[in-house]
């Protein structure tokens, strides 16, 4: 007996800080400090990528060239001839001019894969997962954009007079494109943003989210 009343007491506990007291004024509702977008200090950064298709196509391609290379020149040292595409080339570097066209296309090609893989080693990539608040030092949490789609989805779903919802959520902004059969336009909107701004500061996200919200009536027909 003594166990089950206590019980209750123990399981009340954790919400009772977050209920609305006359020291603070702030009810569930109200924005956590922490879950603004000061409040991370720039520390949740998009996730690196590993970048294993390039990483790997590189790789193949100066190992097979390599040793090929490689193959051509200790048969050149054994006294047999080097091989054709060796020979073409050679005399090829040593005939055409800088300004040939064929020269220029090869160098502007090179600038071009060059420049890719540099940008493939600064920027992290892994555009669909968007950062998380940390909770921890040591710990970081995403959560997939078409997750976040789908949950805030789930969210203006609730809404009175809301008969379908498209979501789509990028980088820096989410946008709802809802269809109302009944209710005035400007009052679904209005409860569309309070009920996916919510679902946003929800959703735990290291950077707020913009939010943009179209209702429109069903097409006739």
């Amino acid at each position: 007996m003594s166990d089950d009343a206590e019980q209750p007491d123990t399981r009340r506990m954790p919400t009772l800080d977050k209920t609305p007291d006359a020291t603070d004024g702030r009810s569930d509702s109200a924005p956590d400090p922490a879950a603004t977008d000061e409040g991370d200090h720039g520390r949740s950064g998009r996730f690196w990528s590993a970048r294993r298709v390039p990483a790997a196509v590189v790789a193949l391609v100066l190992l097979a060239a390599a040793g090929l290379l490689l193959y051509d020149v200790v048969a050149v040292r054994a006294h047999h001839p080097a091989m054709a595409w060796r020979r073409w080339l050679a005399r090829e570097l040593a005939t055409r001019h800088l300004d040939n066209p064929w020269v220029l296309a090869a160098a502007a090609l090179a600038v071009v894969l060059g420049i890719w893989l540099i940008v493939l080693a600064l920027t992290p990539g892994l555009r669909q997962v968007l950062p998380m608040r940390p909770t921890a030092p040591d710990l970081r949490a995403g959560l997939d954009r078409a997750a976040a789609a789908l949950v805030l989805r789930d969210r203006a779903m609730e809404v009175a007079g809301v008969q379908s919802v498209r979501m789509k959520v990028g980088r820096r902004k989410a946008k709802a494109h809802a269809v109302s059969h009944f209710r005035e336009l400007d009052e679904v909107r209005a409860d569309l943003d309070v009920a996916l701004g919510e679902g946003l500061r929800q959703l735990g996200l290291a950077h707020r989210l913009g939010l943009t919200v179209h209702v429109r009536r069903p097409k006739k027909g």
